[in-house]
């Protein structure tokens, strides 16, 4: 049987944001291992300019991105057990927030050419 979609039952923000916050954890100096075995802190956050912001290759539109600056996000996904808020430092993600399969990405990150 295939696996549930969205199992913890997360909104569309909490999930636009940790989609967001999984891809951050793959950029070179965006975040740090640990503390945990299996986690990863983030305690830097992109800036929009204009409407969207570059995450590597791709761009997020902005809008898509507002649960970054949101403490009760940030709560929610603790509480989903998906991550340790620090609100407003950091963030680490749990090895459950790193592969909960939120199935965005494709939505999220349009991929551009310069």
């Amino acid at each position: 049987m295939p696996p549930k979609s969205n199992p913890l039952k997360l909104n569309p923000l909490q999930l636009r944001t940790l989609t967001i916050m999984q891809a951050l954890v793959r950029l070179r100096g965006a975040a740090t291992a640990g503390p945990g075995p299996g986690e990863v802190t983030l305690s830097q956050f992109p800036q929009a300019h204009g409407d969207h912001f570059h995450l590597g290759d791709a761009v997020v539109a902005g809008k898509d991105a507002t649960g970054l600056y949101n403490e009760k996000v940030w709560n929610a996904l603790e509480r989903k057990g998906l991550a340790r808020s620090q609100w407003p430092h950091q963030i680490v993600l749990t090895p459950s927030g790193l592969g909960y399969d939120t199935g965005l990405a494709d939505e999220i990150f349009r991929r551009v050419q310069h």
